[in-house]
């Protein structure tokens, strides 16, 4: 008994550290090759955060911000992708992307990412023969704090609508990433989203094959 005392009581401080702060963790799509040739020109119009904060969720998959959830600009919301706890689970400072960055512009990087490893450029232009619009419905990490490891998880869901010469179409698109840990550390959290971004990837090959595209 003293030892699962112990052991509780080694998570909560570990858990403990900075978790009434902001946490800013830097993601990058990780490395990809779908191995596909595909060719043309795609022009990606607009990306929409329309994730669903709520104020105290009780699920930590939930998006949430630290604070008045009414006062929170749209400006701010887009760039938090988590939320910290602590040892009992209780929800503390805000995940972030660093200052300046969004969560648009992370899944703008992603899709290109995973458009050009398939053999399409990607360019600025409207008048591109290919073009996508992208609504964000999640993009989160939480975790699960548990005796001796800690879960962190990532889910993203976009859906992309498609529209060149042969009409338009949408796909659904998601990428889950797990990790284990025992320290609440930027490279645990940043794992989670890099396998998170790996899986998204897959997905959006295994989506555009059954389009043809």
């Amino acid at each position: 008994m003293k030892n699962v005392r112990f052991g509780f009581l080694l998570v909560t401080l570990v858990l403990a550290g900075c978790v009434t702060g902001t946490r800013n963790i830097q993601l990058t799509p990780p490395e990809y090759s779908s191995g596909k040739s595909a060719s043309g020109l795609i022009y990606i119009a607009s990306i929409e955060d329309k994730r669903i904060f709520e104020q105290k969720p009780k699920n930590p998959s939930t998006p949430s911000v630290k604070g008045n959830l009414s006062s929170a600009s749209k400006e701010k919301l887009s760039t938090l992708v988590g939320r910290q706890r602590n040892g009992w689970g209780a929800a503390m400072g805000d995940v972030a992307l660093p200052e300046g960055q969004t969560v648009q512009e992370k899944v703008r990087e992603l899709l290109t990412k995973g458009l050009e490893s398939r053999g399409y450029e990607v360019i600025n232009d409207n008048n591109a023969p290919n073009k996508i619009t992208v609504d964000i419905e999640k993009f989160w990490a939480w975790f699960s704090p548990g005796m001796w490891v800690i879960s962190f998880e990532s889910d993203i869901q976009c859906k992309i609508n498609l529209e060149n010469a042969s009409g338009s179409s949408v796909i659904d698109v998601t990428g889950y990433g797990i990790n284990k840990g025992q320290v609440a550390s930027n490279a645990n959290w940043e794992l989670a989203y890099k396998r998170a971004f790996t899986d998204f990837m897959k997905n959006l090959d295994i989506a555009l094959d059954s389009k043809g595209l």
